[in-house]
């Protein structure tokens, strides 16, 4: 369903598009754990440093087989180019044993602050952390800005979360409770039950972004007008939350754009959200 629908409207920009083109390569890849999807690549720009730094989130409905890092790769390459390290991470979908919760949280959790351990060795500036997450990494990288929120008796609650600066959303699903009643989302329904679990009296207290507010975090949502994927009433009623709670959220709907082109170097939805990067690190 995921990638079929992109299919379906020619002038978009689709999967095949993004991945047929030259593949660019990190500097090098770490792991934060012996799961062979508990990997770190890390993009590094040449000179000297320091290096302004982005966390970088892929989506795929939260699943493994849908996406990985490497859906990323071109945006992370522009950015080293531009003279920004890339902290691109992996992670286990819910797909995948291991993953769903807490897995997939704390895979996302703890490949963040793996940073702190390498930042010196590669130079990174961490004063000013921005996170980027695409699609269903949109919803993670919200979450993790909202982390110091979490519940302290949640198994997803750590005490000292990497503090981030800012959080900019492509295309994301950033309401995960309303994504799970909302069937038109283009994940469905059904995989958010399994990212959020059944076992809990309440499973959305410390997955659920708006459940965090406020995070106290500057956010930007970027977002194709026509993006087949995501519903724009998504990102519109979660500015809407968010900033009834007093949060700093921007909603930006980008004409002529669809869901893949807000990962394509070329195209004018990255050229907002590099924009907004460059911006908050300048803060």
């Amino acid at each position: 369903m995921f990638a079929l629908s992109l299919a379906a409207n020619a002038q978009l920009l689709t999967w095949p598009d993004l991945v047929k083109r030259p593949h660019p390569q990190p500097t090098t890849t770490i792991d934060y754990g012996t799961d062979p999807l508990q990997k770190v690549d890390v993009w590094v720009p040449e000179g000297k440093g320091e290096f302004p730094v982005v966390v970088m989130v892929h989506g795929g409905c939260w699943q493994t087989a849908i996406a990985n890092r490497h859906l990323m790769d071109w945006i992370a390459e522009d950015l080293r180019q531009d003279g920004i390290a890339v902290w691109n991470i992996e992670y286990r979908g819910v797909d995948r044993a291991g993953g769903g919760y807490p897995g997939t949280f704390t895979d996302v959790a703890k490949a963040t602050d793996q940073l702190t351990t390498v930042a010196a060795k590669y130079h990174f500036d961490t004063r000013k952390i921005v996170a980027v997450g695409h699609s269903a990494g949109g919803h993670l990288a919200l979450w993790l800005a909202g982390r110091p929120k979490l519940p302290k008796t949640s198994p997803l609650h750590t005490a000292n979360p990497l503090p981030l600066s800012h959080v900019i959303s492509l295309g994301g699903l950033p309401d995960l409770e309303a994504t799970a009643t909302s069937p038109d989302n283009g994940c469905g329904c059904e995989v958010v039950t399994k990212l959020v679990g059944t076992d809990r009296a309440d499973p959305y207290v410390d997955t659920s972004v708006p459940r965090l507010f406020p995070l106290g975090v500057a956010q930007d949502l970027v977002n194709g007008r026509e993006d087949k994927i995501i519903p724009g009433r998504m990102g519109i009623d979660y500015v809407a939350k968010a900033k009834a709670k007093g949060d700093q959220v921007v909603l930006h709907t980008i004409p002529d754009t669809g869901h893949v082109e807000l990962i394509a170097p070329e195209s004018a939805a990255w050229h907002e959200a590099k924009r907004l990067i460059k911006k908050a690190l300048v803060k």
